[in-house]
């Protein structure tokens, strides 16, 4: 029976939100996270941008050491002969989506009329013909403004993906002008037409991201094949963002239409949810808003005396899933009195202190003093406080940190 698989691309899309923007060892606990969460892949960076070079390989080097598996490390590439060139000359990454616009609008409007349909078929096959011989393990071709590309020349465009060894193809609704009636309708075109497992990705220009996407899935599925949904965490990236990573699981878990009747990858473990939104909340500095799903302040509170009452008596009247399936539940404290932060310009005496309430030990002061300069990087890298997790992450894999915070211009 086809499945759906969640694809997230926070490391990817994202960080490319206007005024947003992560620090490699940020992006590496969120790549920690969704593997805990049970995502099947992080699209995870750029291999052709130099300064994720050092990130990205040392994402490798973390799943060879089985800190970051089963999930897949992808990387995001344009679909042309230079960048898979550069993505196996400057990076160990073996996974990717290779990337090219498809709808009459970007060839007139972005290539100015310099490139033509058969073009892009000819660059799109080339590039997969090239990622293939240099030895991709899996290989995603995207058709960047699917929603506005003639369905006639989509379905070809897919056909030739398919054809040249493309495990999947993905539909991206680029300016989110899809709604969940025409998305679903195409997807299932496509499915039926081309029956290679589709990918979609929506952007949430008009509000409709979530409920686009799975409409795409139901499409894909419904059509006879695997459905995979791009999502962000808390609905981050560009413009009004992108599909919402929870209020997508809760929907295919939930929804009237979805519980019991359409599969979502059973690796999916929800309990990690609450802690990779709030940690993605302060990495990003974007608050979350009050009646975001699940994980909002208020998306467990009642205030009306009949919801109340209705509550008390039995969640299920008025909440649809448990708050503890979200990892929700215990109580957040935070410190009145004295702090000992960590930061630049700590000292060993009170990173000592910190890393004891943390139950972090080391061997010897050499070791505690080599960590704690690992932890100023992060600080002055991040330019905010370096919280538990990431001097966790530090402390245990000390060389695989100091690669990922290694930008040299």
């Amino acid at each position: 029976m086809p499945m759906i698989y969640i694809i997230d691309v926070t490391n990817r899309d994202g960080v490319q939100t206007a005024k947003l923007g992560l620090a490699k060892i940020e992006k590496t606990m969120i790549n920690i996270y969704l593997n805990k969460l049970g995502v099947f892949q992080s699209e995870c960076g750029f291999p052709t941008t130099r300064h994720e070079t050092h990130y990205l390989n040392a994402q490798v080097e973390l799943a060879e050491m089985g800190v970051l598996r089963p999930i897949i490390l992808a990387g995001w590439l344009r679909a042309i002969p230079e960048d898979v060139e550069l993505a196996f000359k400057w990076t160990r990454l073996r996974d990717f989506n290779l990337s090219i616009s498809t709808s009459d609008q970007m060839i007139q409007g972005k290539f100015g009329g310099r490139k033509t349909r058969e073009d892009i078929l000819n660059d799109m096959t080339t590039a997969v013909d090239l990622a293939r011989h240099l030895g991709a393990r899996t290989l995603g071709v995207n058709a960047e403004d699917a929603s506005r590309t003639d369905l006639d020349f989509l379905i070809r465009f897919a056909k030739a993906a398919r054809d040249h060894g493309a495990d999947r193809f993905r539909y991206c609704d680029t300016v989110g002008c899809d709604d969940p009636f025409t998305i679903y309708e195409r997807m299932r075109t496509l499915a039926i037409q081309v029956g290679i497992p589709l990918e979609v990705h929506c952007h949430n220009d008009l509000g409709m991201a979530v409920a686009s996407s799975l409409a795409a899935a139901k499409g894909a599925l419904d059509g006879g094949v695997d459905a995979y949904i791009n999502t962000c965490v808390n609905g981050i990236g560009e413009r009004a963002g992108n599909a919402d990573l929870l209020s997508v699981i809760l929907g295919i878990r939930y929804s009237a239409g979805f519980r019991g009747k359409y599969h979502l990858d059973p690796r999916i473990d929800l309990s990690q949810m609450w802690r990779l939104a709030k940690y993605a909340s302060y990495a990003f500095r974007v608050p979350i808003p009050i009646n975001q799903p699940g994980v909002g302040e208020n998306a467990f509170a009642h205030a009306s005396g009949i919801h109340a009452d209705g509550v008390l008596k039995d969640a299920h009247n008025y909440e649809l899933y448990n708050y503890q399936e979200l990892g929700r539940g215990e109580p957040e404290i935070v410190e009145t009195g004295r702090q000992i932060c960590i930061g630049e310009y700590s000292g060993i005496k009170g990173f000592r202190n910190v890393s004891q309430k943390l139950e972090i030990s080391f061997r010897d002061e050499e070791e505690a003093r080599k960590i704690l300069e690992l932890v100023r990087y992060a600080n002055v890298l991040k330019q905010k406080p370096v919280v538990a997790d990431e001097v966790r992450f530090i402390a245990a894999y000390p060389e695989q940190a100091r690669k990922i915070m290694t930008v040299t211009p």
